[in-house]
Order: structure tokens, then C-alpha cells, then sequence
């Protein structure tokens, strides 16, 4: 059956929406919320539609990016109370590395074939500005070939503050310093009244676009990210959508888009009961239904759909690569934040088994860079694939340390500065 006969036997108005789409017309935020309410048949001409986009706007290319993540500190000064990562100042369970420590880290990272060190973390209260941009700094100076793709806005946010300095003055000092990207991560979703809800003390809206827009218009290009399935509605989810769109449209800056589903197992947004409502977590159905919405919302303007296989596992990131999906992500080698809420999809990806992912969905495995730039295409069957460092480990918690086991580390235990100058004192 033909996709024209195909959108000729589903009901009119959802007809209507998708044709539009295929005909290049942009889909607005209300018109695509009533695609979250699809089921049957309309439901499968939604998934069709977006792969046949996908098809058009990215070809039968799926990339990936061996990368390693390194979270620094789970010690944080906010609350949001969809977070089970972070740590009081207080916790026992509170770490924070030293530079040589997050060094060491990235230079294990590329000797094993890692070509970006992504770094995200806690707000520490001891930090201070300087920390931010030393990081940066003596990473560039020893690993000067490492895409470095660093700090939320949230922690761009909390840095200028340390330093009493604006947004734009601190961006232009850690360019400097060498960042490159930047995660566009600290969204969720994008509604104020949301934030107060599921984090009453994070960044705004308003500050999350200023910190976003003023990176691109520095040339530091962003992801954008998209956290759903907690107390959000479907015409949330499109206004979110709408917004990274048209931000999108005035600064080509972002990189890709990635929908990252709510784990809710660890998290006290679920377990507390302090909030109405809390979903646990999407449903399958409405992952496929997010990813697919995605793909005809954003269309041409952002080519690059990836999926988390840290939050939806990999058979389910193999279904969603004919959904409107073209990337998988990373190899990661540490994943500590999805980890701490409680998803179970393990910290490493290696190389082979992504490939092998791409190869099932029938499409071409790439390994691209940071902004997507192919750096190698495999077009040769599977047997010819290269044996590489990361495809010979065997446990990666061994390899390259687990969450659980640097929470415990008593060498990177958290001592706020206070109480470190007294026990010094003392002694």
C-alpha cells in the first residue's frame, strides 16, 4: 500500500496533519499535540511519516560518537526534585574530583579512542569561577586534539554568579580557555510554572534561551534536550518543541535534539509524593510517539534526532532509528546521572555493538564528531569491522569505575572548606 492510500484510510484531521507535513509545511505546537493522542492505525502512519522525514532531511546514516562523560561532583546547592544524582554538602556520599583527576579521566578516555570528553556536574558551594575555567584550560593545554563539550547552562548559570560577572563576559573566558560545545541540557521542559514545580531552584526559562542564544551567537554551538514523561502534557511537549524550533531558526547553533525520557525508580520528583500527578516515566508507546512528534516539528532546521540508549536500551533505540531517528550518542564509558535515577542500561556502549545496532535497523553506521562531521563511514560487512580499544572490555564498572564505587571513594570524598580548614586547625 502506498503512503498516499495509507493517509487516505486514517481519520480526516490527523490525515490532514501529516500531509501538511510531508508537503513541507510547518506543523504548529497544537496541531502536533494532537498527535500524541493517536493509536492504531494513525498511530503507525505517524511513525511512517516521521521515517520517511528522516529518510528525506538525514538519509540512511546513523551516526555515533565515542566520548566519555565525566561528572566531577554530585555535591549540588540545588533541589530539583526530579534529580537522585546529586549530594548535600553533607552526604557521605558526596565526591569531587581534582583537576589531575579529571585529566587523568580524559586522557584515559582517548586512549581508547575517544574523540570528545563531555563534562557536566554538580553546583559544589566551594567551587569558584577560576575552577570552571581551569578545567577547561588544562584539558586544552594536554589533550589539545579532544572536542571538549562542557557545562549546562544551569552550571553557566551558577559560574557567572560565583564570579559576579555576565553570562556573555564567562562564555568568551572558557572559549578562550578552549570549550568548544556546550550540552544543552537543564530544559527539562521549557514552562516556568513547570520548573517551579519539578525544580523550584533551577535557572528560568528566560535565563536557560539568554545562556543559549548568547553561546551561539559566540559561535559555541549546543545540543538541545527535552525531559518528558513526568507531570508534563502533550501541548507542553510541543510548545518545548516550538521554542528550540525557533531559537533554532534565528541561530542555527544546536547540534542535534534529544528527548530524554523521565526514570523514575530513584528519583524523589516519583518516590516523595510531594508532587500530584508523577507519571512513572513514559510509556513505550509514547517514547515512539515523542521521537517520531520530534522529527516532524523540527524538520529540516535540526537534522539530528538522537536517542538516549542509557534511558530506552538499546532494543528499543534499535526500534526508534525507523521512527525519525538518526544518532545514537555515545559510547560514554561513565554515565552516573540516568545511573543514579535508576535506569539499568549499564555506563559503556562499545563501538561494535553500536554498529551492529545500526547495521539491524538497516542503515549505515557512521562515527562522526562532536558536530557531526563523518570521520568514519562503515560500508564493509561486520567481520571487517576494526577490533578497537573500547570493544575489548569486558566490565566497564572494572574498567572505568561505577557511581556506586566513586560515591564511596575516600579519596575524593567532599569536605566543604569549612570544615576542612578546621580539621587543619585541629591538627
Amino acid at each position: 500500500m502506498s503512503l498516499g492510500a495509507v493517509l487516505s484510510s486514517l481519520e480526516p484531521s490527523i490525515a490532514r496533519i501529516l500531509e501538511s507535513r510531508l508537503e513541507g509545511q510547518e506543523l504548529d505546537a497544537e496541531d502536533a499535540a494532537l498527535l500524541f493522542e493517536v493509536t492504531g492505525r494513525e498511530f503507525l502512519a505517524l511513525l511512517l511519516v516521521a521515517d520517511v522525514l528522516r529518510a528525506r532531511e538525514a538519509g540512511d546514516e546513523v551516526s555515533y560518537v565515542v566520548n566519555r562523560n565525566i561528572n566531577f561532583t554530585n555535591v549540588c546547592v540545588k533541589t530539583c526534585r526530579f534529580c537522585a544524582f546529586a549530594r548535600g554538602v553533607r552526604s557521605e556520599q558526596g565526591y569531587l574530583l581534582p583537576k589531575e583527576e579529571i585529566l587523568r579521566r580524559a586522557q584515559e578516555a582517548v586512549r581508547y579512542g575517544a574523540t570528545e570528553v563531555c563534562i557536566q556536574a554538580g553546583l559544589a558551594p566551594d567551587l569558584k569561577v577560576e575552577d570552571y575555567i581551569e578545567i577547561v584550560r588544562l584539558l586544552r593545554e594536554e589533550l589539545p586534539q579532544v572536542h571538549l563539550h562542557v557545562y549546562s547552562p544551569e552550571e553557566i548559570r551558577y559560574a557567572a554568579d560565583l564570579g559576579r560577572m555576565p553570562v556573555k563576559e564567562l562564555l568568551i573566558a572558557l572559549k578562550e580557555a578552549g570549550l568548544d560545545t556546550m550540552p544543552g541540557t537543564s530544559a527539562e521542559i521549557l514552562d516556568d510554572r513547570l520548573r517551579k514545580t519539578i525544580a523550584p531552584t533551577r535557572l528560568s526559562t528566560a535565563e536557560w534561551i539568554e545562556i543559549i542564544e548568547t553561546a551561539h551567537e559566540l559561535g559555541i554551538r549546543t545540543s538541545s534536550t527535552m525531559m518528558f514523561g513526568h507531570i508534563e502534557t502533550a501541548l507542553d511537549r510541543t510548545r518545548h518543541l516550538a521554542l528550540l524550533r525557533s531559537i533554532q531558526k534565528n541561530t542555527g547553533g544546536f547540534t542535534e535534539f534529544v528527548p530524554l525520557s523521565f526514570v523514575h525508580e530513584e528519583s524523589p520528583l516519583f518516590l516523595k509524593g510531594e508532587v500530584k500527578g508523577v507519571a512513572p516515566g513514559p510509556s513505550g508507546h509514547d517514547v515512539m510517539r515523542v521521537y517520531a512528534i520530534s522529527r516532524l516539528m523540527l524538520g529540516e532546521s535540526m537534522r539530528n534526532i538522537q536517542v538516549s540508549w542509557v534511558k530506552e536500551g538499546l532494543r528499543m533505540s534499535e526500534q526508534l532509528l525507523s521512527m525519525g531517528v538518526n544518532d545514537l550518542g555515545g559510547t560514554l564509558m561513565n554515565e552516573s546521572i540516568s545511573t543514579a535515577a535508576g535506569a539499568s542500561h549499564g555506563q559503556l556502549m562499545r563501538p561494535s555493538t553500536l554498529r551492529h545496532t545500526i547495521r539491524r535497523a538497516g542503515k549505515i553506521p557512521i562515527e562522526r564528531n562532536t558536530r557531526y562531521e563523518t570521520l568514519r563511514r562503515f560500508d564493509h560487512p561486520p567481520e571487517e569491522d576494526p577490533n578497537e580499544p573500547l570493544d575489548r572490555i569486558s566490565d566497564p564498572d572494572e574498567a572505568f569505575g561505577s557511581y556506586e564505587a566513586l560515591a564511596r571513594d575516600e579519596r575524593f570524598r567532599y569536605e566543604p572548606r569549612s570544615v576542612k580548614r578546621r580539621r587543619l586547625q585541629l591538627a
